[in-house]
């Protein structure tokens, strides 16, 4: 019987899919990470305890042998509160997430440990070390998980009852697309790691849920891939939703048996409705002629088009909100979610704009993909945070809703309104009144998981942080 505890915890995020909003519930769940990090640890050993502080409270009186917090850049100061807290009473933390994997010497300000990038190859090194009490530094691979033979992420420990989506299968790691402001290839690496099908279709089966999220960088990443993977999930009776990139969404194959398979909604990085935009941030695999006629060809196969939109590229003038929202309410997009741009410490974006000391704040409860922390080319700072709530208000007014509401097809109403209320409601307690303050620049650089491949954009991240470090090449 296991006679030691592990405290997993999710710090508060207070973001507009992450807060309690109907019925008590958030729209989604990020746990995925942690219930995989859970999957890790003995169960012979540990008992594993796990906290979201987006719908409930940290006990701080848990008598535990080790927490281990997971965090993004907007949460990872709260992360940093709740380690210290921790520390104060003498438990031993780890963290890990994407923050601190690209900025582990500031979290280490904070933890005992930081785990950089992947934990599954670094886990029984770091629990030994635990048990030895000599936990400290870093914990890296030198290598990138196979993905083959991962242990079923532990959904027991999921309050299921708090989200609408919580259930997230991953069949593989890693994106392709190298776009600018993202951090995935960094993090993941520019090729896919595919799982095992069978492997993927025994969680699906046993993961308590008929309703999945398929937690992909880009699940139709590659032609064949997702299409064995939606062979075999045929007549299974599982309602699926993942996302994907534009280019083979528009394959019909592709489409065809996504419906079959029993997808109901996809969820696409369209980012802009300018082409010259996407180009100079090297999504180039979008193609903004053809987006109206990819939302309608999804729509005739039965399943609904979350559209992703970010608004403050260097292209972007103040004619870019109307414009967009008002292509979207005629497409009829299911549904939307407009971002503002943030350079992410450690994504190329940042080390552009850092270098064109463009960037203002580096508070990074900040960098929520609402509040601007940077000066944007042809329009104020308040302009753009004004701009993305317009956009918000105006996608998700009753009128908009009315128009694009499916009267006909096979979309999933139910599913449709679900969305459309839950952000409605969501952007209007967003409450981004203000750009962020100006703040004093970190005193470390940022360092990625994984260097960049094209050799420019090596040498930029290596000028900023003063030479090589250890990293995966």
């Amino acid at each position: 019987m296991a006679s030691r505890v592990i405290h997993l915890i999710n710090p508060k995020t207070d973001s507009l899919t992450t807060r309690p909003l109907y019925m008590n519930r958030a729209l989604y769940s990020p746990l995925a990470g942690l219930l995989a990090v859970a999957a890790c640890i003995p169960r012979d050993k540990y008992e594993v305890v796990l906290t979201d502080e987006n719908i409930e409270t940290i006990d701080f009186d848990l008598k535990a042998d080790l927490v281990g917090i997971s965090a993004m850049t907007s949460y990872v100061n709260r992360g940093y509160e709740v380690a210290d807290e921790f520390r104060a009473k003498g438990i031993p933390v780890v963290m890990g997430g994407v923050h601190p994997s690209f900025m582990p010497q500031e979290a280490l300000k904070h933890a005992d440990a930081v785990v950089i990038g992947e934990v599954e190859l670094v886990i029984d090194k770091l629990l030994d070390d635990l048990k030895q009490g000599q936990m400290k530094g870093t914990y890296k691979s030198t290598k990138l998980h196979p993905m083959v033979g991962l242990s079923m992420p532990r959904y027991d420990l999921l309050k299921k009852h708090r989200y609408v989506n919580k259930t997230f299968v991953q069949t593989s790691r890693g994106c392709h697309q190298g776009c600018t402001f993202c951090a995935e290839p960094l993090m993941n690496g520019l090729k896919f790691r595919y799982r095992p099908v069978d492997e993927v279709i025994n969680e699906m089966e046993n993961c308590g849920s008929r309703i999945i999220s398929i937690n992909d960088a880009d699940f139709f990443g590659t032609p064949e891939r997702p299409k064995e993977v939606m062979r075999a999930l045929k007549g299974r009776k599982i309602q699926w939703q993942a996302g994907v990139t534009s280019k083979l969404a528009q394959d019909d194959r592709m489409l065809e048996l996504a419906a079959e398979s029993g997808c109901t909604l996809l969820s696409i990085g369209f980012e802009s409705i300018s082409r010259s935009t996407l180009t100079s941030v090297h999504k180039h695999v979008n193609r903004p002629e053809n987006f109206a006629a990819l939302v309608e060809k999804v729509h005739s196969y039965g399943i609904m088009v979350f559209g992703l939109f970010m608004y403050g590229f260097d292209g972007d003038d103040l004619s870019v909100f109307d414009q967009t929202v008002n292509f979207n309410i005629d497409t009829k997009y299911d549904a939307c979610a407009y971002s503002t741009l943030t350079p992410y410490p450690g994504t190329l974006t940042w080390y552009e704009m850092k270098k064109a000391n463009r960037i203002v704040s580096f508070d990074w409860t900040m960098y929520d993909q609402g509040h601007v922390v940077y000066r944007p080319a042809q329009m104020s700072g308040d302009e753009l945070r004004v701009g993305v709530s317009r956009a918000y208000g105006n996608f998700y007014a009753t009128s908009s809703i009315a128009k694009r509401f499916p009267m006909s097809g096979k979309r999933h109403r139910a599913q449709w309104v679900i969305y459309n209320l839950m952000m409605r409601r969501g952007s209007k307690t967003e409450n981004i009144e203000s750009i962020a303050a100006p703040t004093a620049e970190p005193d470390m650089a940022p360092m990625p998981p994984i260097l960049p491949i094209k050799r420019e954009w090596r040498e930029a991240v290596l000028e900023a942080v003063g030479g090589p470090g250890p990293h995966l090449s």
